[in-house]
């Protein structure tokens, strides 16, 4: 049930209600397309020095997944995936050095930004959807600044404009642990510095033109819901969509609503993007 309880002007406030009892990672259910991930065969693209492993899935408007932090696009649920694919040609790719992709050093979230940008172009997509998930977020919030012309619309979930406020001190202090550890792979380690290094979007947000919705689970504690919230309200004509009782990434445990609001999102028609 979605409770529309209040329109700021500047952005779409949703709090959707969800039963988490009982959610897994890839329900089944006869209306729920069917993917395999894993099954998916792998393949390469050239980017900035890296070779950037990816998969696609259904056709459509491309529809471009920025994974978070030490994720790769094998831990992606199946059904989440095989949703947006229903409507749209889903890339997932892993970052260099992470996964199936590999590359020099990279240690500043533009430059894996710029890493998106290329590989939009090897893909030879001028322009594409995004949905990037925590330091996927932050990834995607420079893609669209800096490069707003080659975003469509852009799904920012879990997020935060910044590493370096009150509420993300546990996952700041996380960050930390990893950059510091050299027992840590080289990949995660140059994710954690990146992080560490980013200067954050805060002044930067009223300057974004493209369509944004912002998704947060209200138990978020990680990056917490209220965070999303002051985004929402810097980005002109944003949405903001809360999940009640939802965790951090609560699209993990309840793909189905996260990705079939997704799907409403992406499929309204509006005149704000480029």
């Amino acid at each position: 049930m979605i409770d529309l309880f209040h329109c700021f002007p500047v952005a779409v406030v949703i709090v959707v209600f969800v039963l988490t009892a009982g959610c897994t990672n890839d329900p089944v259910g006869a209306s729920n397309p069917t993917v395999s991930v894993l099954k998916t065969p792998l393949q390469y693209a050239s980017v900035n020095g890296a070779t950037l492993a990816y998969r696609e899935f259904g056709e459509g408007e491309p529809l471009l997944i920025i994974i978070g932090f030490g994720a790769t696009m094998d831990q992606i649920s199946d059904t989440a995936v095989g949703i947006l694919a229903s409507k749209y040609h889903v890339y997932l790719y892993d970052h260099r050095g992470m996964g199936h992709s590999n590359g020099a050093t990279n240690t500043t979230i533009a430059g894996y930004a710029d890493d998106a940008i290329g590989l939009m172009t090897a893909l030879d997509h001028e322009r594409m959807h995004v949905y990037g998930t925590s330091m996927g977020s932050m990834i995607a919030q420079e893609l669209a600044l800096s490069h707003p012309h080659r975003v469509h619309k852009m799904i920012l979930d879990s997020s935060t404009y910044s590493i370096r406020v009150p509420e993300t001190r546990s996952l700041l202090e996380y960050v930390e642990s990893v950059a510091a550890d050299p027992t840590e792979p080289p990949g995660l380690r140059n994710e954690a510095i990146a992080m560490l290094a980013w200067n954050g979007t805060w002044d930067r947000l009223p300057n974004m033109t493209n369509d944004v919705m912002l998704v947060v689970g209200t138990d978020d504690t990680v990056t917490p819901d209220v965070l999303s919230a002051r985004m929402a309200l810097q980005i002109n004509g944003s949405w903001l969509v809360r999940f009640h009782g939802l965790p951090y990434a609560g699209g993990d445990v309840a793909p189905v609503e996260y990705c079939e609001n997704a799907l409403y999102f992406l499929g309204r028609n509006t005149t704000r993007s480029r």
